[in-house]
């Protein structure tokens, strides 16, 4: 394993999440490497989408809590330029051996990584 490979893992920190014998290998990327990820880079996903909701002349704060979710959610699966952004951020912190996992399921893996960063965004509505 290579310096940045090591430095990633150890700075990501631990798995999030349940493992167990019965576990997919979706779940374990999920909880190994996608939770931590997630975690990691949390402020600068909000950073984020404080930016793109400015860009786009949207005056969040003034939005229906529904209205919110709702733009949380269009925003992210919608603009194909954001969500590329985000899973950017969010792939530019794999190591070398997880980026190798990814490219073998990159469908299934997105769907995951965009509802989790989609849910996550939505439970911290309060911060925008």
């Amino acid at each position: 394993m290579d310096k940045r490979d090591l430095f990633l893992k150890e700075y990501r920190g631990q798995t999030i999440g349940g493992i167990s014998d019965q576990s997919s290998l979706d779940e374990l990327f999920q909880n190994q490497v996608l939770r931590p990820i997630l975690k990691l880079q949390n402020d600068l996903f909000i950073a984020s989408f404080i930016n793109y909701s400015t860009k786009n002349k949207i005056d969040f704060p003034l939005l229906s809590i529904e209205k919110k979710m709702v733009f949380i959610e269009n925003s992210i699966q919608k603009d194909i330029k954001f969500r590329n952004t985000l899973k950017g951020m969010i792939i530019g912190l794999f190591t070398a051996e997880e980026f190798l996992l990814y490219i073998k399921k990159p469908s299934s893996l997105n769907k995951r990584m965009i509802s989790m960063l989609i849910e996550r965004l939505k439970s911290q509505v309060q911060l925008f």
